[in-house]
């Protein structure tokens, strides 16, 4: 005798998710980071083992870039509660996740001795009041993510000099302290440089504070703020992004940008229509999308809509072929020759006596 359970030809199973991290780490994730997290989390407690999946399948599944997954799960390894495992290949972006689990991170962080650190993750070398303190291994670690080495050559890129080991060790703090994510590090720090002309860590950890204060810890709610709370940066930043640049705006591409919303009364929507005419040039910069606004404003283009009917080019032929020419005339041909004067038998007679002398 034996017993046999049916199985479903649909997928009708339950996924569990811990509430540790819908409650602390899904609110500090965007959507798309929060939905690869999901599937691959499903996937990975999926029993049947004839399903292959890889992060093309998760790219595939969701209608997603690649390079939104491969983002994401650099954004949950930075958190500390995924691992990646490179394999045996050639492509940087084949590797096994693992999936931590939560429960144990809490119980680690939060019932430890003081002191007892565990060196193979910095996100559990967290003290019984719960504030993380930065190790020269912590630091070490962290250097080896691609996020992370990003986030650095970007700040360092704004304040104009290579950070210090120190101020690496405060960021990471701020980081898993506050709940703040790497891109929302680097905004913290431009928004310091643009806005106060300040580049010291404590001043721009004060930022980082006061936004955490306010629920700010991921860019989506930082935009919102910026929106409502200071608009001429947030313009500033969503055109450098939308030409691929990642620095602060000069001084002199800030007063261009102003002339295209205050003086032309251009929308964000045409500004960034006209930022994606950069895939035409290899070199994009602000002077090229200066030169497109312009014209769009001197033809009276105020919407979207209205830019494929009034910057069609119209330029007329100098001339068909049904055209008459007109003729130049100089003062030759004003000079009324003496052959006029004569008529052919007159002519015929001087031409006779001319060669009877000679």
């Amino acid at each position: 005798m034996s017993f046999v359970k049916e199985t479903t030809e649909i997928d009708l199973g339950d996924t569990s998710i811990e509430n540790i991290f819908i409650n602390d780490f899904m609110p500090m994730a965007n959507g798309t980071y929060v939905k690869v997290y999901l599937l691959g989390y499903k996937y990975a407690n999926d029993k049947d083992d004839n399903i292959e999946v890889n992060n093309e399948t998760i790219s595939k599944h969701l209608n997603i870039p690649l390079s939104d997954v491969l983002e994401a799960w650099d954004f949950w390894e930075e958190k500390g509660i995924i691992k990646k495992h490179k394999k045996n290949s050639e492509n940087d972006y084949d590797y096994t996740v693992e999936f931590l689990n939560l429960k144990q991170l809490y119980i680690k962080n939060n019932f430890k001795p003081i002191n007892n650190k565990d060196e193979n993750n910095p996100v559990n070398n967290i003290e019984q009041n719960n504030t993380y303190t930065c190790s020269v291994e912590d630091l070490v670690e962290a250097n080896k993510v691609p996020s992370i080495q990003k986030m650095f050559k970007s700040i360092s890129d704004i304040i104009r000099r290579p950070l210090v080991p120190n101020e690496k060790k405060k960021i990471l703090e701020w980081m898993y302290n506050y709940n703040m994510t790497s891109d929302v590090i680097v905004r913290a720090y431009a928004y310091s440089v643009e806005k106060k002309n300040k580049k010291n860590a404590s001043y721009v950890e004060g930022i980082i504070r006061n936004w955490y204060d306010m629920n700010i810890t991921n860019l989506k709610a930082l935009d919102e703020y910026f929106k409502k709370q200071d608009e001429k940066f947030y313009r500033y930043e969503r055109v450098m992004k939308a030409l691929g640049f990642y620095r602060p705006a000069s001084e002199a591409e800030m007063k261009a940008i102003d002339v295209w919303f205050n003086k032309w009364k251009f929308t964000m929507d045409i500004v960034l229509k006209a930022c994606e005419n950069t895939k035409k040039t290899s070199n994009p910069n602000i002077n090229y999308i200066n030169g497109i606004l312009k014209s769009w404003f001197e033809k009276g283009i105020k919407t979207v809509d209205e830019i494929e009917e009034k910057d069609k080019s119209r330029s007329k032929p100098k001339y068909t072929r049904n055209e008459k020419s007109t003729k130049v005339r100089t003062k030759f041909h004003n000079f009324d020759q003496r052959t006029s004067k004569y008529t052919a038998e007159e002519l015929e007679k001087i031409v006779r006596k001319r060669n009877s002398n000679s």
